[in-house]
């Protein structure tokens, strides 16, 4: 378990992480109280279907202008499991937070919308032709991670530890627990049929958003901290 050390009192509320943590608990819940036919077909009428989205028999231009691309933000707030959607939840508030206080909750949002899209993108490419669906924020979330390390290089962050009837707890680097978890991603890339369940791409390709998103920002985040 990871808890965010903080070392500043927060300013501003931090709306768009609340948004995007109700938005995606709202359509959770909805999913669940439909019938599982109606849920199958909202899935593949909302979710990412690599096929839709990369199709060599047509030309670019007209997929590009395909609404099947709007599926890659659609996506990002269709969860089906709710170990998928509290793990995804979990570190979006754990790493976010901190991240909408120093971008600003609109600069956040666009963070984490246009990382899982461009992380679906990815997913899609690399699963082109297959018409299962896509879906998850775990893409965006991995974008705001990306964002983290690049802003926070030198933060720590406390982990818990169960030591028997004890719980211990340490401050570690964050660049170290993200490294390693980055490190899972390119290893569960590998791992085929048995994460068939998960387009690992797509976390790769957020994070590397992220960190490039950040590292283009850091100049409005210098005026807005200024002002």
């Amino acid at each position: 378990m990871f808890v965010h050390v903080e070392t500043r009192r927060r300013s501003r509320l931090q709306w768009a992480t609340l948004l995007l943590v109700t938005l995606c608990v709202i359509c959770f819940v909805g999913l669940a109280l439909m019938p599982a036919p109606q849920r199958l077909s909202l899935l593949l009428e909302w979710g990412t279907i690599p096929a839709n989205v990369f199709d060599a028999r047509e030309a670019l231009w007209s997929q590009l202008a395909d609404p099947a691309l709007l599926r890659l933000l659609t996506a990002l707030f269709i969860h089906v499991a709710w170990v998928h959607l509290l793990s995804n939840l979990l570190f979006l508030v754990i790493f976010g937070l901190p991240a909408e206080r120093t971008l600003g909750s609109t600069r956040f949002l666009a963070l984490f919308l246009f990382g899982g899209i461009v992380a679906n993108l990815v997913g899609a490419l690399t699963l082109a032709g297959v018409r299962a669906p896509i879906i998850g924020c775990s893409g965006a979330v991995s974008a705001v991670l990306g964002a983290y390390v690049a802003l926070f290089p030198r933060t720590r962050l406390g982990l818990v530890l169960p030591l028997g009837l004890y719980l211990e707890f340490v401050r570690v680097p964050a660049f170290l627990l993200i490294g390693i978890w980055v490190l899972l991603q390119l290893l569960f890339s590998y791992a085929g049929p048995s994460y068939g369940a998960v387009v690992w791409w797509t976390h790769i390709a957020g994070f590397l958003f992220g960190m490039v998103f950040a590292l283009f920002s850091r100049d409005a985040i210098t005026r807005r901290l200024r002002g």
